[in-house]
């Protein structure tokens, strides 16, 4: 599962998720790619499951990559505790999402094995998505 090597403080506010995403929100590398409709943290258990759904699905065919990172640790507190003595210890990782965020994109495959792959992984996340396919015309002319 990913998570960062190291980080600089190791709790984090919570914070809000407010707008959509003004980075990531392109195509970059593939032809295919999954698109977040909604905000949500992903963990990075679900971002995992996510690519292997795909890979399989594929049969390692193809090239993926995966957009997001989960850099934001959450803390948990032992169950039974009681109130007080301060934030718990980091349990898990998640990547804070914003609609509009490329979360895989794919190339190499066809658009319906690349469309079902998706919905598979698609159904591993914990908010809406949508397929959408890179213009092949990276450089519009004004004819």
């Amino acid at each position: 599962m990913l998570s960062p090597r190291r980080t600089k403080f190791r709790k984090q506010h919570r914070g809000r998720m407010k707008g959509v995403a003004t980075r990531g929100n392109q195509i970059a590398f593939g032809r295919f790619a999954l698109q977040a409709m909604e905000a949500s943290w992903i963990t990075s258990r679900q971002i995992e499951a996510g690519r292997r759904a795909m890979t399989r699905y594929a049969r390692r065919g193809g090239k993926l990559w995966i957009k997001i990172f989960p850099d934001k640790p959450i803390t948990m507190r032992p169950a039974e505790t009681r109130m007080g003595s301060g934030k718990g210890a980091p349990e898990y990782w998640v990547a804070v999402v914003k609609p509009g965020r490329i979360l895989y994109e794919m190339s190499g495959i066809s658009e319906t094995i690349a469309r079902a792959a998706m919905r598979i992984a698609a159904y591993k996340m914990p908010i809406k998505t949508r397929f959408i396919v890179a213009n092949l015309s990276k450089n519009p002319t004004n004819d």
